[in-house]
């Protein structure tokens, strides 16, 4: 098992924590598990982004080279754009679709969505409303491991079983939450 995964979006949006729990289920596999991040001003809404490499083989950097990556998972739907380059020929972007704005010249979200459906396979999440669904508007990010969860290569229950030792520490109540969320994003991309 290889899988070339590149997490993207703005500070705040709980990237380090989907990387953290996809590192979680694939070490409790035996995988091996390179990640390297950029927190560019991550504080003030600056891009972040976290390359992840799973592997049952030995990974020699963490870094993932243009081309190799199976999986963009964006928090923010520009930020998937900004990684398109890294994305293998038969990859997937898993995007929200609301943006984050914090430029004036924004793009369209009409324009931007469907530059990212005419540019690869895609997988599109109103991560807000399903985090709302779930009980949490803070639980997008979670809502978007979801949605990626097809593509991982892990299972369902690995994911889940991760999920509820990040969040022990918060209470059972919180463990739920995120395990709802969870299951909204996955439902959302089985039903793309």
């Amino acid at each position: 098992m290889n899988k070339n995964i590149i997490i993207s979006g703005v500070g705040g949006q709980g990237i380090l924590t989907i990387a953290s729990i996809i590192d979680l289920a694939a070490m409790n596999l035996g995988l091996n598990v390179k990640q390297a991040e950029v927190h560019g001003m991550s504080q003030r809404g600056g891009a972040v982004e976290s390359h992840l490499r799973l592997s049952s083989d030995e990974i020699f950097s963490d870094l993932i080279p243009e081309g190799k990556a199976d999986l963009i998972l964006s928090i923010e739907p520009m930020e998937s754009l900004r990684y398109l380059p890294f994305l293998s020929p038969g990859g997937v972007i898993i995007t929200a679709t609301e943006p984050y704005v914090n430029i004036a010249n924004y793009p369209e979200e009409e324009k931007l969505l469907g530059t990212i459906a005419g540019s690869a396979n895609h997988v599109f999440v109103n991560a807000d409303l399903l985090a709302k669904e779930a009980g949490s508007a803070k639980s997008y990010n979670v809502v978007m491991l979801g949605a990626a969860a097809p593509y991982l290569d892990i299972a369902t229950e690995e994911l889940e079983k991760a999920i509820g030792m990040f969040f022990n520490r918060k209470g059972e109540e919180m463990v739920n939450l995120n395990i709802k969320a969870f299951r909204l994003g996955l439902a959302n991309s089985l039903n793309e």
